[in-house]
């Protein structure tokens, strides 16, 4: 028994400097991380001479990372995070190059280079490319690079975002990604646009890599009135694009013209500038149906969850190929696009499939986003019941076989008729007819 005893006494030492031996190694690797990724001055005595980016999708040297836009961000620790698209397994090191005026010094930091995990099989992904900065310095610029060492001149110097905290300018900002292959529906566009401004969407933000002639006067009339702000996507002049949203192994690059991408520079874009951004597609309406606007909604939804920062709504599909006769306004019938107000029968649920989600989510608190979820937040996430509010997303069916008497009449959207009616008969002779 005393031998036993022994025995026991000396795993429990063994087990005790075990851990205290593992615990002070994790903790000593994670200090040697942390120094490995402070910025070091390299140089002093310099200016910033580097040319500034002036694209939304600039390429760098190696060719296989392309830098959005770079965004502070405090919520941690003082990091520049730069949203960027780089190969998943070629891209292993990055640089961040600072230039500290007024004394001129330059300090590089190693970046961590964090590659979203809803890449869905691309070889392409979006990726946060985190480096802290110096303590001393506020940057307004940084450059990256795949070198800890070179001539600071010849780098591009991209201008850090969200450098100064100021009051939200907009309740709600939606983002719209991307606008592409020579976009046309213009009658269901005008629509939702105008549905954003009736529910509370103050600015409404696309990534736009192509659209018709017909399209372009409508935008043209959208930014003029302060509405819609276009961010020039031309993802398709530096990677493969494919038109599916999983890698087929066919040789393209990254999926559906780098939508994660654009999501995530639309969030960190609008963080300090909209209390609420709105995460859908120009053929979707987040429609409330307990409330009549996005406004008094939110605040029952947030009253109900605190803490909680991401709310997600089901999608269903209103299919273009079911009409009624209501609303066929004869001078919208030259417009090229789908009128929403003649779609109000939704596919039922299917059994056994889970249906799709957006998002209205507080941008503070996102770190990731997906598209139909958020990879990684700060606070809780939310699933909105139906009752309260759904996506309406009028396209073509899913469920093709279902006779009319199977699809559910939901007139949710004729609530808002008259007021839609005639805003869209306003821009449109303002802009085609």
């Amino acid at each position: 028994r005393m031998l036993c005893g022994r025995k026991k006494s000396y795993f429990a030492a063994a087990a005790v400097c075990i851990i205290t031996l593992t615990s002070v190694v994790t903790v000593s690797y994670l200090r040697l991380q942390r120094l490995s990724h402070q910025p070091k001055v390299i140089q002093e005595g310099s200016k910033c001479r580097g040319e500034i980016a002036n694209s939304t999708i600039t390429p760098l040297k190696d060719s296989k990372t392309f830098i959005i836009s770079p965004y502070f961000d405090d919520r941690e620790s003082k990091v520049t995070r730069v949203i960027g698209i780089v190969h998943h397994e070629d891209v292993k090191q990055l640089y961040c190059w600072f230039c500290c005026q007024p004394n001129g010094k330059i300090y590089v930091s190693n970046a961590k280079i964090d590659v979203h995990s809803d890449r869905f099989g691309f070889p392409y992904g979006a990726a946060d490319i985190v480096c802290l900065e110096p303590e001393n310095c506020d940057p307004t610029h940084v450059s990256i690079h795949p070198f800890a060492h070179g001539n600071i001149d010849q780098l591009t110097r991209f201008e850090i975002k969200n450098r100064k905290a100021e009051p939200f300018s907009v309740d709600f900002t939606v983002c719209i990604s991307a606008m592409f292959g020579n976009y046309n529906n213009v009658l269901q566009f005008i629509q939702s646009l105008e549905m954003y401004k009736i529910l509370g969407a103050q600015k409404v933000v696309i990534y736009k890599n192509n659209c018709s002639h017909l399209m372009e006067k409508v935008l043209k009339f959208y930014i003029e009135e302060g509405t819609v702000e276009i961010i020039p996507w031309p993802i398709n002049s530096h990677l493969k694009i494919s038109s599916r949203w999983h890698f087929m192994q066919d040789g393209t690059h990254i999926g559906y013209y780098g939508q994660i991408t654009a999501l995530n520079d639309c969030i960190y874009r609008n963080m300090q500038r909209s209390k609420f951004v709105v995460l859908n597609d120009a053929d979707e309406i987040l429609l409330p149906l307990k409330h009549p606007n996005w406004k008094t909604m939110m605040s029952s939804l947030q009253e109900q969850n605190p803490g909680t920062g991401i709310f997600l709504f089901e999608n269903h599909i209103f299919p273009e190929t079911i009409s009624t006769h209501t609303f066929n306004i004869s001078s919208w019938n030259t417009v090229p696009g789908v009128n929403i107000l003649q779609h109000v029968h939704r596919e039922p649920d299917r059994k056994d499939v889970i249906n799709p989600r957006k998002m209205i989510v507080d941008p503070q608190k996102v770190i990731q986003t997906s598209v139909h979820s958020v990879l990684r937040a700060y606070g809780d996430s939310v699933n909105v019941p139906m009752d309260v509010a759904l996506i309406y997303h009028c396209r073509k069916p899913l469920q093709r076989d279902l006779p009319r008497e199977s699809l559910v009449r939901d007139t949710t959207l004729w609530r808002y008729n008259s007021s839609l009616i005639m805003n869209v008969k306003k821009v449109l002779s303002q802009t085609i007819l």
